[in-house]
Formats: C-alpha cells, sequence, structure tokens
C-alpha cells in the first residue's frame, strides 16, 4: 500500500513538475522574443523621433516603414521598460537583427547616431539652408530665419552680406535635431578655432580681415580650377586691391546676374547694377560669392608674390589660365581665348 502511494505521489510530482517547465518555457520563450529575439527589419537604415514626438507617433512611424516583425512584442517591451515617458528625440541608427531591449535602450537614452556634414562652394544662403535641412531635422526657412537674422549675427559680427564667411568649409558631426540656434553657435566656435593667431597675423599683414580674406578666397576658388593655381590667383587679385584697380572677376559678375550656367560673361551681364559687380564697383564685394575651401583661404593667407594684374582662361580649356603683367600681354591671351570660344560656338 505504501509502495503504491509512493508511485502515485512520484507520478503526480512529475506531471507537476512537466507543467510548471512547461508553463516556465512558456513565459521563457515569451519573454525572450519581447527581449531578447531579433525584431528589427532591414528596411530603414535609421529611426527619426522628433523633437516632442509622442510614443504614439513612433509606434505609427514603425508600422508604416515596416521596421519591425513583431509590432506587439515591442509594445509589450516598451511599456515594461517605460518607454512611452521616456523617449527622447533623435537619429538612431538601426541593424537588421536588433531586439527590442536595444533598441528601447537607445531610445531611452538618447544614444543617438550623429550626421556627418560636408559643405563646401555652395553659392547662396538658400541653398545652404536647404542642404542642412535635408539632413537636420529643422527645416530650411527656421535656418533661413537665423542666417537672416540682423540683431543675431551682428553679435558675432556678421552681417547679412557676409555671414557666408562664418562657415568653415570642413566635415562635422551633430546630432540631426540640434537647434539652428545651436548650429550656429557651433559654428561659431569652428570658426574661432580656424582663425587662430598664425592665420590672424597672416591676413593682417595682407591688410585683410579674416571675412575680407573668406570673400576674396571665395573669388579664388571659382576662379581656379586646380589648387595649384590658387596662390597665383590669389596674388594677382592683392595685386589689384592694392593698387586700386577692379577686380574684373568673372564669377562676381555671374553671381550678381543669378545665372550659373554662364560661361561667357558678355557686355549685357557686366551693366548689372550690383555691389558684387566688381567691373563696376572697386574693392571686394561685400560678401562671399560662395562658401569658399579651406585651401582657397590658406591659398590667399600664403598668396604667391607676382606682379601679375590679368589672368584669362587658356585657349586649350584646360582649366588653366595664362597670366599677364601687362594689358598688351592679356590682350593677346584673351583674342586667343575669345577665338577658342567662337569657334565652339560658346557665345553665353
Amino acid at each position: 500500500m505504501t509502495t503504491k502511494n509512493n508511485t502515485k505521489r512520484i507520478q503526480i510530482f512529475a506531471v507537476l513538475a512537466l507543467l510548471s517547465l512547461a508553463v516556465a518555457g512558456f513565459y521563457g520563450l515569451k519573454f525572450y522574443k519581447n527581449y531578447f529575439a531579433g525584431n528589427v527589419t532591414d528596411h530603414e537604415k535609421y529611426l527619426y523621433i522628433k523633437t516632442n514626438g509622442t510614443y504614439a507617433a513612433l509606434l505609427d512611424s514603425l508600422t508604416q516603414k515596416d521596421i519591425l516583425i513583431n509590432l506587439n512584442s515591442f509594445k509589450t517591451a516598451a511599456h515594461k521598460m517605460n518607454l512611452p515617458k521616456n523617449l527622447k528625440p533623435g537619429r538612431y541608427s538601426l541593424k537588421e537583427g536588433m531586439n527590442n531591449r536595444t533598441l528601447i535602450n537607445k531610445l531611452k537614452s538618447g544614444n543617438q547616431d550623429p550626421v556627418q556634414l560636408k559643405f563646401q562652394n555652395i553659392r547662396k544662403k538658400e541653398n545652404f539652408a536647404a542642404y542642412l535641412a535635408k539632413n537636420m531635422e529643422a527645416d530650411s526657412l527656421a535656418f533661413i530665419k537665423i542666417l537672416d537674422s540682423a540683431a543675431l549675427i551682428e553679435k558675432y559680427g556678421f552681417n547679412a552680406d557676409n555671414i557666408y564667411a562664418l562657415f568653415i568649409p570642413n566635415t562635422y558631426e551633430m546630432y540631426w535635431n540640434i537647434s539652428p540656434l545651436e548650429f550656429l553657435e557651433k559654428m561659431q566656435k569652428e570658426h574661432e578655432k580656424f582663425w587662430n593667431t598664425e592665420r590672424k597675423q597672416k591676413a593682417a599683414a595682407l591688410n585683410l580681415s579674416p571675412i575680407q580674406a573668406t570673400i576674396l578666397a571665395s573669388i579664388v576658388d571659382s576662379e581656379a580650377l586646380y589648387d595649384r593655381e590658387m596662390p597665383t590667383i590669389a596674388g594677382l587679385y592683392l595685386n589689384r586691391l592694392n593698387r586700386g584697380i577692379l577686380l574684373q572677376a568673372d564669377p562676381t559678375v555671374i553671381f550678381a546676374n543669378n545665372d550659373f550656367t554662364v560661361k561667357r560673361v558678355t557686355n549685357a551681364l557686366l551693366n548689372i547694377d550690383s555691389k558684387y559687380n566688381t567691373y563696376k564697383y572697386i574693392g571686394l564685394p561685400p560678401g562671399p560669392i560662395s562658401m569658399p575651401s579651406i585651401k582657397a583661404i590658406d591659398a590667399v593667407l600664403n598668396r604667391e608674390k607676382n606682379n601679375y594684374i590679368y589672368m584669362c582662361a587658356k585657349e586649350d580649356f584646360s582649366g588653366y589660365h595664362n597670366f599677364a603683367e601687362n594689358v598688351a600681354q592679356h590682350e593677346l591671351n584673351a583674342q586667343k581665348y575669345r577665338a577658342a570660344l567662337n569657334q565652339r560656338k560658346i557665345f553665353k
């Protein structure tokens, strides 16, 4: 009798143990799926959470862009991990197979992945604002508002014409949701870092302020197809500035006419009444005609000492220039180039 009772008890314990294991396995599997199983698809590289974005908006984005394999498991984990009250804005990288726990921790901690901004030779403020808006959360109007704010940019020593001189073309890392004002402040710090004592002294030795050196560099950059010519061109324009001669830089005329398809500067284009038309107004234009490269700025600061006053594109269309110290030599160079333009039927 005792043996039968023991056997029965063992059977009952065995059944209970199996049931416990089954229950534990069920909940263990569910726990694993909710937190540790891969749940991110390969459909998107980044997840964007807007400033003041809501948890509901996040779920909509996850659904519409098909970012998750199982939305319900994410929602379960998100509520357990208190994500709805701790959601941080930003740009977050996604990797195929990422689990809910990893993704939720990123969104809670604000551990976002920075954007790489690389800009150079952008001509207009509106083009720059459009580029920033394409890569950042704020729209182009928000950036334009900052760039056109006289009170704000004057605080940094700039005005609406020369604000471009603030920006040093380079590759920068910053967070996607940085505000336009924070972006401007960061660029101001980069500007101060770039214009160190050595560069300021070199500019002063040329009777140029950092802003003026940048304006001249924008012309040099627009004229030079090859970096090796930049110091020569810079020397030429500095000769004209120092002698009080009109710069007569074609890129400034093109900028003044706002037609960047021009291949040949005609008399009609030269007639435009604009402070950027260096065929009409002596000295430097009021602001950069593009965002010059660091190489162009340094080419101005380390300009070639020469006696050139004139330059003309080579008639072989190589992108190089013929330089001249006098009108007679320049006219010969110009005649050759005009003849080459006519031969190719380039009249504008």
